[in-house]
């Protein structure tokens, strides 16, 4: 029988399979997005994703029928294993913990995918109240909306249970200012409230700045033990308002150069002194009033925004 007379009186010849470097291609960025936002971190989503698309590149794929749900489990789980490494690492971080940020153009735009609101570095920060499997559910299901037998399959649990997981997560995650988590202002509002913030806290201006800050606000700064910064978060109007108008704490941020930026999809500041990054601050903002204020200065943390 030759092979024309085998594919005429059986079934059609399957289509070809897609070479591993097509489905790289076509879905890295996807696997990044859902990696950074459970990690925090580009270094280990970088990591998760070529793990990933490594086992991915073994394996006889004809039996993948969704290959990006496939590797939406397949990120999913390595990130919670690097999760649950990484808790015991950031027990002796030296201060607080705070995620990388990342600049507009990092890993091309389509990076940015899947509801550009929940890459508000914000977001990120409410996240790390999460427990892993929290943080994996949540992801999953408000940022990717994947349906809850899928997440339930993902990860080798009860759909039911799937559906407490994520419930739980949400009430954990209500900021104090009671915003829903992810909402941001509109672009043009949020750069006239980054001017006037720049302005008032360069003129050490009281009565500029209590015109911006919330009822309360807080203050958090990640030094990683390389660089001098507030160890602790400083919490409600008074102690914000003395860290932002003192001559003594964080005066060499006003020596050098600050300049507006897209900073995990939305405008925050950037810090340069002859034009090397020296830190990142991102503001929540909600209702006009800054509700907090992120401070990177890690420089293992500032190699992923734009010089």
């Amino acid at each position: 029988m030759t092979e024309f007379d085998n594919n005429t009186q059986g079934s059609p010849p399957l289509p070809e399979q897609p070479g591993i470097e097509e489905l790289y291609l076509d879905y890295k960025r996807y696997a990044f997005s859902i990696a950074y936002r459970m990690l925090g971190t580009v270094a280990d989503a970088e990591d998760a994703v070529q793990d990933c698309f490594a086992e991915l590149a073994r394996r006889d794929r004809s039996g993948i029928v969704n290959v990006k749900a496939y590797i939406a489990k397949g990120i999913t789980n390595r990130c919670l294993n690097i999760l649950s490494s990484a808790r015991s690492r950031r027990e002796t971080y030296a201060g607080e913990w705070l995620p990388e940020p990342i600049s507009e153009h990092y890993n091309g735009p389509e990076a940015l995918m899947e509801r550009k609101d929940t890459l508000s570095y914000a977001f990120l920060v409410l996240l790390e109240r999460l427990t892993p499997t929290e943080r994996a559910v949540f992801v999953l299901r408000e940022v990717f909306e994947y349906d809850y037998d899928a997440i339930a399959e993902m990860l080798g649990k009860a759909e039911a249970n799937c559906r407490k997981i994520f419930s739980r997560a949400k009430r954990n995650l209500q900021p104090l200012h009671g915003a829903e988590p992810g909402s941001t202002s509109l672009a043009p509002a949020r750069e006239a409230l980054l001017k006037r913030f720049v302005s008032a806290f360069a003129a050490y201006d009281v009565s500029g700045m209590l015109e911006l800050l919330a009822e309360q606000p807080v203050l958090v700064a990640d030094g990683g033990g390389r660089v001098h910064t507030v160890l602790r978060p400083m919490n409600g109007r008074k102690g914000v308002l003395a860290l932002l108008t003192s001559r003594r704490v964080l005066y060499n941020l006003r020596e050098w150069e600050v300049v507006p930026a897209i900073i995990n999809g939305e405008p925050n500041l950037v810090f340069y002194q002859h034009g090397e990054v020296k830190g990142v601050l991102c503001l929540d903002i909600s209702g006009a009033r800054v509700q907090a204020l992120y401070l990177m200065l890690n420089p293992e943390k500032l190699g992923r925004i734009d010089r």
